[in-house]
């Protein structure tokens, strides 16, 4: 809206008038103008940013799949040679691990950006029932702090808890602690959450290279976990961080 007044009666003419009305035509048509060209800039950027995410998918698909393939190619043969029951079961364990690469690499794919409009979420609700579909065993869920709420994308959130408690209790059942005694801690910062772990920690020179796709010090794991987290993150303009926990284990912190 573009509004021209005079504190005194009969001070524009027609010609005034018109003067005004071709400005506000003229600002209409440049703020029209900028409105194009950002959200031209916008599917520029998310064009970019889905060819990055192909390309990094394709590249990941070439390169990770490789090992498990090849390695049950290899007990297969040793299987039809052997007729052991042990090559057969390596085999299906290489095939399983294909199959969560897969998954997670599917995953990858799909969490650099936001899908459903963010929401305010409640964070320990969501936690609560993230830590549900986690095969925790032994290991206990400690909330610090009262409820609260972020707002964000519930299933792309629910999906960042998932990963971070299931690294915390993979991780947190390597430290020193006897069973019974191991926990995941979760509590509120200043401006955001974290999630913690009593198990051996991380060295401050891996602390960046957790976050990126195919690290794992598992056998049996995808390395995908903390990548996708990392960029569920992203696309929230939220940042993550790994630090030292109370316990000296893992503590991941995410920035809102």
């Amino acid at each position: 809206m573009l509004n021209i007044a005079s504190t005194s009666t009969g001070e524009f003419d027609e010609y005034d008038v018109t003067l005004a009305e071709i400005l506000a035509a003229n600002t209409q048509a440049a703020l029209d103008r900028t409105e194009r060209e950002r959200r031209l800039r916008n599917r520029e950027q998310e064009a970019t940013a889905q060819s990055e995410r192909l390309e990094e998918f394709a590249s990941a698909v070439s390169h990770d799949l490789m090992n498990p393939l090849n390695t049950a190619q290899g007990y297969l043969e040793l299987a039809a040679e052997t007729h052991r029951d042990e090559h057969f079961r390596k085999a299906e364990e290489a095939h399983e691990l294909m199959g969560r690469l897969i998954d997670d690499l599917q995953t990858l794919a799909r969490q650099g950006h936001v899908e459903h409009e963010p929401t305010e979420v409640d964070v320990v609700e969501l936690l609560e029932s993230a830590w549900e579909t986690v095969n925790s065993g032994d290991v206990t869920l400690e909330i610090v702090d009262e409820r609260f709420a972020v707002e964000a994308d519930e299933q792309r959130l629910r999906q960042l808890l998932v990963n971070l408690l299931e690294n915390a209790v993979e991780h947190g059942s390597t430290g020193t602690r006897s069973d019974g005694d191991r926990t995941v801690r979760f509590g509120r910062l200043d401006d955001g959450f974290y999630v913690s772990d009593d198990g051996p920690g991380i060295p401050p020179e891996d602390r960046e290279e957790v976050f990126e796709y195919g690290y794992t010090t598992d056998v049996k794991g995808t390395g995908f976990g903390l990548a996708i987290t990392k960029r569920i993150a992203g696309a929230h303009g939220w940042e993550i961080s790994v630090t030292e926990s109370e316990t000296g284990g893992a503590r991941f912190e995410i920035r809102t």
